[in-house]
Order: structure tokens, then C-alpha cells, then sequence
């Protein structure tokens, strides 16, 4: 309250029916504010998050100072058929060495001669031993109606699904079966970044894993909404404990434990992510102010091998357990911190174009969000009885334009009084004089997103502006509000390494930057992919489970990325993993 009285106000976030808990808890104790379409204007918000989808009108009318937490057309690789369908065609198009992490799929009912050309090739080559297979529904979620089978006689379906062969001999802890939720942030898709969170989960099935009853889901499946209803959950299970979950950081000492080489297998999994995602990149529009959060499920084999199980859209973000609290909290916080919120969009509507106009350096600006955006809900057929809280206006049938007051005027405001200049206004003159309104045709300044202040933390921005005056425009004339864009800046600039606990695992070079710019040119990333793995991989080899801060750092090659290894607890430099006689091959 205190901060409101010195003239701050927090941002607002607007959520959709079904919106995890968890994201508004964070986001009050940021000191964000909810927003409340029956009080605030259109569009006077900051960042809308749904676990659905998001229309088309959504995208199309995107704001500078909006966030939406999806990008369009995401099930190209979330939905089980189409992301079996996607690798199929990687695997033919670049061979199976760099698409070897995913288990041969077929899409039943289309795929059901194949499948079974397959089924008896196994049968007859094993010597009458049949191997396993797990049939997922292409549409559901959350372990429903997943099941195993050996023999094709107990294959029975009722809707479209695929079959894998199954994963029988996955490593065990104390004998449960577990797998990794990996939590991955994708920045954008043009050009392509990727975020990965050094924080997951790892997930195990409450009963101990046998190939002797393919029917207990509490076996073989490790989905929370499964397990947390079988007798085991909450009994003290040997090595795991109670319930069904770890942290990735109790995950990283069992592995300390192993005699194993722990970097190559956390950079398996990120090739797995990049790799997968590569796919999606010509099917996916860019979409500007736009964010991903996936959930992938990776299981880890007898060999240390990681697969990937299936890429999910809108992660659990229930808090179940004290692991969900001690993950999921610190992921949504990094994520907001990844929408880099500049400090105009906490102003909204009315700080983008203060930017405009201080840029203009003007007192009068025609903007280019038509001027029906910027009326309050009052205005638009608001029933009687409800007022707009924010702000008054005083109207004329003589104007069609929008006066904003003169940010000079707002300086003599001693709630601003404090606050630093920007260093390209021009000072105000206390003379009476004043220069003649420019044109309003020629006022059109493009805003510089790199000249905005990036927040960190908990972020709060200036409220209670001035009033504004206004004069009415045509109310019968209603169009969609547009603003324009500066793509120079929005997604171009090169990202930082790290976001709190997220590591960017893509671009990691200039080359994968350059290479995914416009047109992507996913044979070079290929190539850089294997270059970064075989490099990685002999020094790896070379060194027998050297620890990262042994101190003995050869030779880095760096660039401007600098980029970090994901998954060690204390993640080095890409550069300084190499081994001072590995080449590029």
C-alpha cells in the first residue's frame, strides 16, 4: 500500500478458468494485481495465462506490453500422433544416429499393417519370445487409458492411439521404475530459443517394477495421477520415501553415486529437447510477446540411454507434495522473469504511447492504436451502475482526436519528481513560450525496446497518471486495435545465458544463432548438434568423471554466447568441457 502512495502500481495478470493456483499465488506475492473485467478497460493487462490454448484473435491483437504463456499450433508436437508422425519424419530425413531417442511408433488404425509386420518379424527373429508394447490413446492425458500388451490378441481399441514397443528394462531405484519431468521454455520460434530449467521432477510408480503383471499401473506407470491413489503412496518406500516424487537435485546425488559419466547424459537429454522442437519450427507461426512452458517426460534405460516418452502441453502445476512446492514455485518465478517486462508496460496503453510522445517531443500526438482501445468499458455498453475506475474524461462533438497531457506537465507531478530522466528527453523550460504542435501526420516515432528498463524480481511500475482529456471519437466505427511492431529488437536481440534457474540450451553458438534466424536452416543446426556432441563426447571420454570445479579448465573456445552445459548442479561452460586436443569432426 505504501508503494501505491509514493505513486507505484504492480503489473496485472489476467487467468482463464482452469489456471493453475500456483501462478497466482506467485504472482500476488510479486505484488501483481488481478484483473478484473468488469473494472479495467480492454486490454489493461499484462500477462494472460490459460492451460487451454489460445483463438487466433488472441495472437492477431497481441500488445506490447501483453504476454500470452502459449504459442499457436503447439500440438504439432504435443499431441502423441503428431509428434510420432514428426520424428518418423526427421528419423528418414537425417537418419536414425541423431533420431535414435524415441521408440518406433505406429498410429493405429492407419498404421495397423505395419505394426503387424513388425509384431511378427519380432516373434519370429526372437525366437518365439514376444516382446512388449504400450498403447497410448492419441487424445488423453494423465495415464488414461494407457496399457501393455505381449500378445496381439490383448490388443483392443475403440478410438485412434499408438503403439511403442516398451521400454523393459528402464533403470530402477530400489527397484521402482521412475522418469524425469523436464520443464522447457520456449522464447520464441523465429528465431528458435530454447530454455531449460536446471529444477524437474522425478516421478516413480509406487509398486516395484515386474514384467509379470503388464496390468498394475502402479508398476509401470509413473504419472502422479495414477500413483497418489494406490496403497503404496504413502508408506515409506525404501530409497524413495514417501509419496512419488523427487527433486532433480535429489536426482543428481543418486546419480554422483553412480559410476557414470553424468555430463554426457545431461547433454543426451538437451540434443533430445533441441532435436525434437527442430521439427516444430516450420509448423509453428512466429507470434511476437508469445511463451511455451512443455513438460518432457525423459525415461533413462538399464544403459544410461535417455528416451523420450511424449512432450506435454500445460505441465501439472498442482502442489501436491513438499518437491511440487520446491520446484514449481521457483519455475513459475523464473518464467515471469523470462517475459521481460520493461517499465512501460506497467503504464499500459497509456505509458506505450507517453513513450511515443516523449520520443515526438511534442505536446500532441495522434497515436497509432485507434483511439476506440483507449476508451474505458463505460463507454463500450457498459450496464449502469458500473464505473471505470481508472480514469475521467471530458468529451466534444467537435474532435475526433485523442489529447494527451504534456509529459512536462506530468514532471511537475511530485510523484515523478524523483525519477531519473530519460536520457533522450530534452529538459523542460520554465519560459512561457511554448513551440507549435507539429503535424499529427508527422509524429511517428517507433519505439526502441532496448532503450526500456528490464525489472527483475518483483517488478512495480508508476500508477495514478495525471487525468488525461479526451475527446470522443465515433463510436460506431469499432476496429480491431493494432500496434506496430519493432521486430529489430523484439526477438533479435541475442539471449542471455541464463534466467534465474533456466539455462538457454539453444542457440548455443553464433552458428546455431545464425542458423536460426528466418529461414531455418536445420541441416546446419543438425551439423552443429553433432559437432557440439562429438566434441563434447571425446572430452567427456578423456576424463573420467571429473568434477566441475577440479579446476582444470582446457583451452575454452568462446563466443559471445558463452553458453552453459544444462543439468549439472553447477553448470560449466560449454567451452570449458572441451578437451584441449578434441577437433571438430
Amino acid at each position: 500500500m505504501a508503494e501505491k502512495e509514493c505513486g507505484f502500481a504492480p503489473l496485472v495478470f489476467r487467468l482463464h478458468g482452469g489456471a493453475p493456483q500456483v501462478v497466482r499465488e506467485v504472482l500476488l506475492e510479486r505484488g501483481w494485481e488481478e484483473y478484473d473485467e468488469e473494472e479495467q478497460e480492454e486490454g489493461d493487462w499484462n500477462l494472460y495465462w490459460r492451460s487451454s490454448g489460445f483463438r487466433n484473435s488472441d495472437y492477431k491483437n497481441i500488445l506490447p506490453w501483453q504476454r500470452l504463456n502459449h504459442h499457436p499450433k503447439m500440438t504439432h508436437i504435443t499431441r502423441k500422433d503428431c509428434l510420432a508422425r514428426h520424428l518418423r519424419r526427421m528419423k528418414c530425413a537425417f537418419g536414425a544416429v541423431l533420431y535414435d531417442f524415441s521408440p518406433a511408433a505406429f498410429i493405429l488404425p492407419n498404421d495397423y499393417t505395419k505394426f503387424l509386420g513388425v509384431y511378427t518379424k519380432n516373434r519370429s527373429t526372437d525366437e518365439g519370445k514376444s516382446c512388449f508394447w504400450i498403447c497410448k490413446p492419441v487424445g488423453l492425458s494423465r495415464g488414461r487409458g494407457i496399457f501393455l500388451f505381449k500378445d496381439i490378441k490383448d490388443l483392443v481399441y475403440h478410438s485412434s492411439l499408438i503403439i511403442q514397443r516398451y521400454i523393459s528394462d528402464p533403470l530402477l531405484i530400489s527397484g521402482y521404475k521412475f522418469d524425469l519431468r523436464i520443464y522447457v521454455c520456449i522464447k520464441s520460434f523465429c528465431p528458435l530459443v530454447i530454455y531449460m530449467h536446471q529444477e524437474g521432477l522425478v516421478r516413480f510408480a509406487t509398486e516395484k517394477y515386474t514384467l509379470a503383471s503388464l496390468d498394475n499401473p502402479y508398476s509401470h506407470l509413473t504419472n502422479t495421477s495414477i500413483n497418489k491413489y494406490g496403497l503404496c503412496y504413502a508408506k515409506d518406500k525404501e530409497r524413495v520415501g514417501r509419496g512419488c516424487k523427487w527433486t532433480m537435485s535429489k536426482f543428481r546425488c543418486f546419480l554422483h553415486k553412480q559410476d557414470i559419466n553424468e555430463h554426457l547424459l545431461w547433454l543426451r537429454i538437451s540434443n533430445i529437447v533441441t532435436l525434437t522442437l527442430l521439427r516444430a519450427v516450420p509448423c509453428i507461426p512466429s507470434s511476437p510477446n508469445c511463451l511455451e512452458l512443455l513438460g518432457f517426460d525423459i525415461l533413462i534405460d538399464a544403459s544410461f540411454k535417455p528416451w523420450l516418452l511424449e512432450v506435454n502441453h500445460s505441465p501439472a502445476l498442482s502442489l501436491d507434495c513438499p518437491a511440487d512446492v520446491a520446484v514449481k514455485k521457483g519455475l513459475i518465478n523464473d518464467i515471469i522473469d523470462l517475459m521481460n517486462y520493461r517499465m512501460t508496460d506497467g503504464f499500459r496503453q497509456k505509458g506505450y504511447l507517453r513513450k511515443r510522445y516523449a520520443r515526438s517531443g511534442s505536446r500532441y500526438l495522434q497515436p497509432k492504436i485507434p483511439q476506440e482501445f483507449l476508451l474505458p468499458k463505460t463507454l463500450h455498453a457498459t450496464p449502469s451502475g458500473k464505473r471505470s475506475r481508472n480514469r475521467s474524461f471530458s468529451t466534444s462533438s467537435s474532435s475526433q482526436h485523442t489529447v494527451l497531457c504534456s509529459v512536462n506537465d506530468c514532471a511537475r507531478n511530485s510523484r515523478y519528481a524523483s525519477r531519473p530522466a530519460h536520457p533522450n528527453s530534452k529538459p523542460s523550460t520554465s519560459s512561457g513560450h511554448e513551440k507549435a504542435p507539429q503535424k499529427l501526420e508527422e509524429i511517428n516515432v517507433e519505439v526502441e525496446s532496448d532503450e526500456f528498463t528490464t525489472l527483475n524480481g518483483t517488478r512495480q511500475s508508476l500508477k495514478n497518471t495525471p487525468s488525461s482529456l479526451c475527446k470522443l471519437p465515433s463510436l460506431h466505427k469499432l476496429t480491431t486495435p493494432t500496434v506496430p511492431w519493432n521486430h529489430r529488437t523484439q526477438d533479435r536481440d541475442v539471449p542471455p545465458c541464463r534466467v534465474g534457474d533456466f539455462i538457454l540450451t539453444f542457440p548455443f553458438s553464433e552458428a546455431t544463432w545464425k542458423a536460426s534466424q528466418d529461414q531455418v536452416d536445420v541441416k546446419a543446426i543438425l551439423n552443429e548438434v553433432r559437432k557440439l556432441t562429438n566434441r563434447l563426447t571425446s572430452s567427456f571420454n578423456g576424463k573420467k568423471r571429473t568434477k566441475a570445479d577440479s579446476g582444470q579448465r582446457c583451452n575454452p573456445v568462446r563466443d559471445k554466447f558463452e553458453s552453459l552445459l544444462w543439468g549439472p548442479k553447477d553448470p560449466p561452460l560449454l567451452s570449458e568441457c572441451y578437451s584441449s586436443n578434441s577437433e571438430t569432426k
